[in-house]
């Protein structure tokens, strides 16, 4: 059973292990902005970062909106992670066009297992219980996500061209 968990000390290296499976690919979900692998690595990089999340948690900072980011773990092996995935809790101008409430990224050896799924049923979970009626997901031209996304209730509203030129699809999930 997969389990979502606060990020802490305990579980820094499996943290860092998740990441670095990645062999420096952009880290959806894992709300790092601002901050390298490398500098992350080191206990006070980590602790800046942890209150950080803390804090983000609660209220808006640096320009991004108030969110929670939880580390993806598997009761079967409660020492690794298998990745992140991060409630935003509104959403802004960006987030509205290619960014949405939420965002996820599993480590390449945990992938094809439904991680990714079980995931984001657990923080739909939380979402409503925030009271957030709507949540919007938008994924790449990414065959996983989109199906991780339409199994999870997701209904495609468009598809976008992103900052980046990429293409954005934006699917809607009601959790009235």
């Amino acid at each position: 059973m997969i389990t979502l968990v606060e990020p802490s000390a305990p579980l820094h290296d499996a943290w860092l292990a998740s990441m670095r499976e990645f062999e420096g690919a952009v880290l959806h979900g894992y709300s790092t902005f601002g901050f390298e692998v490398d500098e992350l690595a080191e206990p006070a990089g980590f602790e800046r970062w942890l209150e950080r999340e803390r804090l983000q948690n609660r209220r808006a900072l640096d320009g991004f909106v108030p969110a929670t980011a939880w580390w993806i773990v598997d009761d079967a092996e409660p020492g690794r992670v298998l990745g992140s995935i991060h409630l935003r809790h509104e959403l802004n101008d960006w987030l509205l066009a290619e960014g949405g409430h939420i965002g996820y990224g599993v480590r390449p050896s945990a992938r094809g297992r439904g991680v990714a799924t079980a995931a984001l049923r657990l923080v739909l979970d939380r979402a409503r219980a925030m009271g957030i009626e709507r949540v919007l997901i938008c994924c790449e031209d990414n065959a996983a996500s989109r199906a991780t996304n339409l199994g999870a209730g997701g209904e495609l509203e468009d598809v976008r061209v992103g900052e980046d030129g990429g293409r954005v699809e934006r699917y809607w999930i009601d959790l009235r």
